[in-house]
């Protein structure tokens, strides 16, 4: 496994913390995730090893917690919500808006591997759907209008670092 010198630092630091090795076994997804993008295969092996449990062990916590990637996503990742209030205000056309912009499905990476768009539940931000997170930044109202200006905003970036 490709880690990160941090990141292997940092995992050794959190498995003392807890009195049983099994329960360091989210952080350590996270850390993993954080440092390779998604949950590999290898890294499933890798953390049960390091963990002393088996693969099953750590493959059902991944593929239980919603928040746990099994793939590469795109650069640049879109979560629209989907919850009721997000879907009554047309959180599906905001979707659709956004996969029109990038060329991609829901799921999948756009073919220049900027992006990735998924369909999220709550956001917590119900008053406010359709609701769209960027990366780390919650969009309000993001009607579709709003995701055209935000697509191309997330182009113009693309660009410019090219």
């Amino acid at each position: 496994m490709n880690l990160k010198p941090e990141t292997l630092q940092q995992i050794d630091a959190v498995i003392p913390r807890y009195p049983v090795k099994r329960s360091a076994a989210l952080p350590l997804l996270h850390l993993v995730q954080e440092d390779q993008g998604y949950i590999s295969p290898e890294a499933i092996e890798w953390i049960a090893r390091k963990l002393e449990l088996e693969p099953i062990n750590i493959y059902e916590l991944v593929t239980f917690y919603p928040m746990f990637r099994q793939k590469p996503i795109g650069r640049r990742h879109i979560k629209v919500c989907r919850t009721l209030s997000c879907a009554l205000l047309g959180a599906y056309h905001t979707c659709a808006e956004f996969e029109k912009h990038f060329n991609t499905y829901r799921g999948e990476v756009s073919p220049d591997g900027e992006v990735t768009i998924e369909f999220v539940e709550c956001l917590a931000s119900c008053g406010t759907g359709p609701v769209v997170m960027i990366d780390e930044q919650l969009h309000e109202k993001v009607d579709p209008a709003r995701a055209c200006e935000l697509a191309v905003k997330l182009k113009a970036e693309s660009a410019q670092r090219a």
